[in-house]
């Protein structure tokens, strides 16, 4: 369907280019075969830039100065002679027409998946997604590189185990944390996991980026999940994975709409999927709690002239015992 949406966008923006319409204002065409939502691609006049315009019911919209904006687009709000209320994703003149398009492609298929929700909820989808997209063009616009390719996918084996062991899907990935920078990767009812993977044969190395990462001053009970995989033709891509956890949460669009922005925070755009052929296998996890018998750099045990450091553990010479991933969720309340 998103290629199909893709090709429909790009052609209505070929049909609408250059005419007469250079005092000012819009030309556009209907996104068809999308039932309940209102859609517009366009182009704004006099600068013949590519567009696309939806519109809402009886919405609150934001004020303008709030609305996102990145190198290549801008959201505006608009007045186009048609009921309702309009919002304008625009590409800019530095931007690219073929990331503009997927990003346009992407938003559709989120406006498309909220259908039937309320018209306030559709906005905040919207926004939120934009959102996404502005953080990711903030950053390298080019495939993970290998490290975080092996972090996305310890991270996407622990959200998996979570939603399997029947954690609420909308609290479990609300929880994934750390796509958005948070301290830990992920927030589960009063505690927090931080995940933390590795190719390694030869010990369980993890880098600790912060003074803060192992401190459970704020969220306790605080756990590390050690994810060690190996590579093996029976494995699974980290589009694979992806495309799997897609089918767990279509069922709630809600959480669905969270995860793909998650991803996008996290720097994983389905258009890089084919970068991404190693094959693993997970073959080794495990459970640590972090606590005060845990060896760790945290701000209390430290001279108060220490304010950031970064160290490697390895996780097999802790000696900590690991937990069951039953334990993890009743001990943080998680369920």
């Amino acid at each position: 369907m998103l290629t199909l949406l893709d090709e429909e966008l790009v052609t209505a923006w070929r049909a609408l280019a250059g005419g007469s319409d250079r005092d000012g204002g819009w030309r556009s065409i209907a996104v068809t075969g999308l039932e309940g939502v209102r859609l517009q691609a366009a182009r704004r006049f006099p600068e013949d830039r590519e567009a696309l315009l939806i519109g809402f019911d009886s919405v609150a919209l934001p004020p303008a100065s709030t609305l996102p904006a990145a190198t290549g687009f801008r959201v505006e709000r608009i007045s186009s002679g048609l009921p309702g209320d309009w919002l304008a994703l625009v590409r800019q003149e530095e931007g690219g027409i073929e990331l503009f398009s997927r990003m346009a492609t992407d938003v559709v298929a989120t406006i498309a998946a909220s259908r039937n929700a309320a018209p306030q909820r559709q906005l905040q989808l919207f926004l939120g997604r934009v959102r996404a997209w502005q953080q990711f063009m903030s950053r390298s616009r080019g495939a993970l590189n290998p490290a975080a390719e092996l972090g996305l996918t310890g991270e996407l084996v622990c959200l998996d185990m979570l939603l399997d062991a029947g954690m609420d899907a909308h609290a479990a990935v609300e929880g994934w944390q750390g796509p958005l920078d948070g301290l830990q990767d992920f927030e589960i009812g009063s505690g927090a996991v931080e995940v933390k993977s590795t190719l390694s044969h030869d010990g369980f190395p993890a880098t600790i980026l912060s003074l803060e990462q192992l401190d459970d001053a704020t969220r306790q009970p605080l756990f590390i999940f050690g994810c060690r995989f190996a590579v093996a033709d029976e494995g699974v891509t980290l589009g694979e994975r992806v495309l799997a956890l897609r089918l767990v949460l279509e069922s709630d669009p809600s959480a669905a709409s969270r995860f793909e922005n998650a991803l996008l925070h996290a720097g994983y755009v389905d258009a890089h999927a084919e970068h991404y052929t190693q094959r693993l296998v997970v073959s080794e996890s495990r459970f640590i709690r972090v606590d005060e018998t845990f060896p760790r750099l945290v701000a209390a045990n430290v001279p108060a002239a220490i304010r950031r450091v970064r160290y490697e553990l390895d996780l097999d010479a802790t000696g900590a015992r690991a937990f069951s991933l039953g334990n993890v969720l009743e001990l943080t309340g998680a369920v």
